[in-house]
């Protein structure tokens, strides 16, 4: 088979339900590929289609439009069993009366493989997981991150062409969680199989992910590495609900080569790389880690905007500043704390946010 056929292709897939007698579509014409071992995450907020895109990739559901293909082959009526796909759900499902052991090799067994074959490649894929030692232990007996580990081992031991999961961390608190991610990334590494994962947690789809399809309402906005994805939205929507982001609206009042010079108030002059003409209202973000607040003015060359400090929250490894413009709008400024640090301001000074022209984009 080409190096270069995806192991998945979504073409322009569309899926309809009928509800109250009207017809609703869950998917609006999602086309995009995915490939041979890569991790890759359907990122968005609830009722936003990820998890029927998912679903149709793994034939739990049909498409009402379009194609799914899985290593070039049109799969798009053919069955989940049928399917070199297995699914690991937030409910991870394990046989209580089962042991771990027995539950990793209940598949192996329904296809009859040789008794040495499955104590080979269970032993493999425990090993793998971190579960080694623990064969005889039941569900009852295993914290939830273990859990979460037999439930991975149980479907990767089938090694199917392409593994799917649905927002499997959820039911873990935030600490495990963060532990599972870098467990899950370092297993889909030495499995070197192709991982699609649903979820809502941005931080869990920046921490692990190859690329990136942020979805909202049926559509994807923006498809890029976790990188692009967050430091050059392609929308307001993106820009808003992966990390935090300030999202400013203003009059262009030049351009100065390649960038525009973006007018918010009296004091307030940014610079964006982008194309439009004077007197155009451009939308634009910037980073609130990018920003630098200072009770002095700061050099020109830079965007800067004036303002009063409306609050601070001590975060730990950084102060965030909410400041209020004249306009009413309103910035957050994250300040690392650094040992030597002592506060840049306090609340109701007046202070100067400036950034670099190039941490500024425009939102279509």
């Amino acid at each position: 088979m080409p190096e270069d056929v995806p192991a998945i292709e979504l073409d322009g897939v569309v899926k309809e339900y009928l509800a109250h007698g009207e017809t609703v579509q869950a998917v609006k014409g999602v086309s995009l590929t995915i490939g041979e071992g890569e991790f890759f995450s359907l990122l968005g907020p609830s009722g936003c289609g990820k998890t029927t895109t998912m679903r149709m990739i793994a034939g739990f559901e049909e498409p009402t439009k379009g194609l799914v293909k899985l290593l070039g082959q049109d799969v798009t009526n053919v069955p989940p069993n049928k399917r070199d796909i297995n699914m690991v759900f937030q409910s991870y499902a394990l046989f209580p009366h089962m042991n771990v052991w027995e539950n990793v090799a209940f598949g192996l067994r329904r296809k009859k493989v040789a008794d040495a074959e499955i104590k080979q490649r269970v032993g493999d894929i425990l090993e793998i997981v971190d579960l080694t030692g623990r064969e005889k232990r039941r569900p009852r007996e295993m914290s939830g991150g273990q859990q979460q580990r037999v439930a991975l081992a149980r479907a990767l031991v089938n090694r199917p062409r392409a593994l799917l999961l649905d927002e499997p961390l959820g039911a873990l608190d935030l600490k495990l969680r963060q532990q599972m991610q870098t467990e899950l990334k370092r297993i889909q590494r030495e499995v070197g199989i192709t991982f699609v994962y649903v979820t809502h947690d941005q931080s869990e789809a920046l921490t692990m992910s190859d690329r990136i399809a942020v979805m909202n309402d049926g559509l994807v906005e923006q498809l890029a590495d976790p990188r692009e994805i967050y430091e050059r939205p392609a929308s307001k929507f993106v820009a808003g609900f992966i990390g935090t982001s300030n999202l400013l609206s203003g009059t262009v009042d030049a351009a100065e080569g390649d960038l525009l010079v973006v007018r918010l108030g009296e004091h307030d002059r940014i610079l964006v790389p982008g194309k439009a003409a004077a007197g155009d209202t451009v939308d634009l973000t910037v980073r609130p880690e990018k920003i630098t607040i200072s009770t002095e003015q700061p050099e020109s060359g830079l965007s800067v905007v004036r303002g009063d400090v409306a609050e601070i929250t001590y975060l730990g490894t950084y102060n965030s500043y909410a400041v209020a413009l004249a306009d009413g709008t309103e910035i957050t400024v994250f300040q690392q704390n650094a040992i030597d640090s002592s506060t840049t301001a306090e609340r109701g000074d007046t202070v100067w946010l400036s950034w670099r022209p190039q941490h500024s984009y425009t939102l279509s």
